[in-house]
């Protein structure tokens, strides 16, 4: 299977619940409690470890939260490896800068 391939839904379920995530087989989100200074630090390497894997989260900031939306768009709006892959990567990320899961 590939980066870019649809996962079926019983997949998305259990990756989601073992990720923190929430969503469906068309998106997932995450939600953090995250001061301004400290998002705007984390969206920096959110952004280039997004570059690297070539997938582009939404990305929502405020002043004391963060949120991401992800879908696969070259897959015809799917959720897909590449969603997960990233997912763990902003998980480390954030947690790095003292984001809080909300």
């Amino acid at each position: 299977m590939g980066l870019r391939d649809p996962l079926p839904a019983e997949e998305v379920t259990q990756r989601l619940a073992s990720s923190g995530w929430s969503g469906d087989t068309n998106e997932i989100s995450k939600n953090f409690s995250i001061d301004y200074d400290s998002a705007m630090r984390a969206v920096t390497e959110i952004a280039q470890a997004a570059i690297e894997l070539e997938h582009r989260p939404d990305i929502d900031i405020r002043w004391d939260h963060l949120r991401i939306a992800m879908t696969t768009h070259t897959a015809g709006d799917v959720v897909t490896e590449l969603d997960f892959l990233l997912a763990d990567r902003i998980n480390e990320i954030t947690e790095k800068h003292g984001a809080v899961t909300t």
